[in-house]
């Protein structure tokens, strides 16, 4: 997981950039964790979008706290291809298209960044605020 920033701005925040997340992962052999251990599954890259604002970047903290806890991806049966087998998202919705309203997985969405945070604690990945309890 890399990302990156940029000055263009999302539909829907318009006085803010871009973070731009790019996933990476090479071909490889299904391990213990996968349903189908010891076969292969193809590589891919898939890409995300952020607006670069406060609430922008927690979204960001907290996705990679799920990249680093194997919780965004797994291998499965593809949504779209129904090919079985392949990476796949793992319930922790990204926008991938930067336009095109939630339909076509883009902006402007106004509950996004709320929804996707939701998601996230529910797999157990919150905020840490640093206060002592």
């Amino acid at each position: 997981m890399t990302y990156s920033f940029s000055n263009k701005s999302l539909p829907g925040y318009p006085s803010c950039g871009t973070i731009s997340i790019k996933y990476s992962f090479p071909h490889g052999i299904q391990g213990k964790e996968h349903p189908n251990p010891g076969k292969p599954y193809e590589g891919t890259t898939r890409r995300a979008y952020l607006p670069d604002n406060e609430e922008g970047n927690k979204v960001l903290t907290l996705l990679q706290k799920a990249f680093e806890q194997k919780l965004t991806f797994t291998i499965g049966r593809s949504s779209t291809t129904g090919v079985e087998g392949v990476i796949t998202w793992n319930d922790i919705h990204h926008k991938t298209n930067m336009n095109g309203g939630p339909s076509a997985y883009g902006y402007p969405d106004p509950t996004y960044l709320i929804r996707v945070q939701e998601e996230l604690a529910s797999k157990g990945i919150i905020e840490e605020t640093g206060e002592m309890v």
